[in-house]
């Protein structure tokens, strides 16, 4: 295939660029509307901004004519946690990226539980092993169709008892979900641990 992108359709364009742009991180994205439901939706158009301050990123696109129920909590309450989910929570992801109204809330149609968060009013799911309390910071709108790139600032970390190993998180006992193209999902798969780097590039470190 040799093909600009002003010759394919949006349907097209969207197809490749998420079969490309693969493994994906996925944002599991509790909010609380201002009627009190909590609403659990997967984003996988997620990545970090910056380290300080802690700033994160999530693309969400619209429905319809409207903000997605994510997309509006956000903007109406100021503030989201960000659920990582591990392999063992795949189904449960899938399932809540089911769109509903917005008077239901999909972690009670899932059975899953709650824990109040510490600095943000909307809280977390107790079955994610790491979860990070977000304050919103801003909306940046992209495209011709609305998608907002959700900006928030990380107010507290949480990872569960274990997962971290001298301050880092060890990636292989997290067993993070990531998303590729279509309904499909992903582990780690194989990982590779390689000599450092100086921070020029010259020289490696000995093992």
């Amino acid at each position: 295939m040799n093909a600009g992108a002003e010759s394919l359709s949006v349907d097209e364009i969207y197809k490749l660029l998420i079969g490309l742009i693969v493994p994906r991180p996925i944002a599991w994205v509790t909010t609380l509307s201002p009627e009190g439901v909590v609403n659990l939706a997967p984003f996988s158009a997620f990545t970090y901004l910056s380290t300080q301050p802690p700033l994160i990123g999530i693309s969400i696109m619209r429905r319809g004519d409207g903000l997605k129920d994510t997309a509006r909590n956000i903007a109406a309450r100021g503030d989201f946690v960000v659920n990582i989910a591990d392999e063992t929570l795949v189904e449960s992801v899938h399932l809540s990226a089911v769109e509903h109204p917005s008077d239901v809330s999909e972690v009670e149609m899932l059975g899953l539980s709650l824990v109040p968060s510490l600095d943000v009013v909307t809280p977390r799911l107790e079955c994610a092993p790491a979860a990070l309390e977000c304050g919103f910071e801003q909306a940046i709108a992209f495209g011709d169709h609305g998608a907002q790139l959700i900006v928030g600032r990380v107010r507290r970390f949480h990872v569960r008892d274990g997962l971290l190993d001298g301050g880092k998180v060890a990636t292989e006992r997290l067993r993070p979900l990531c998303r590729i193209a279509g309904p499909k999902y992903a582990g780690l798969g194989e990982v590779y641990t390689l000599a450092p780097v100086r921070r020029d590039g010259s020289h490696r470190y000995s093992t």
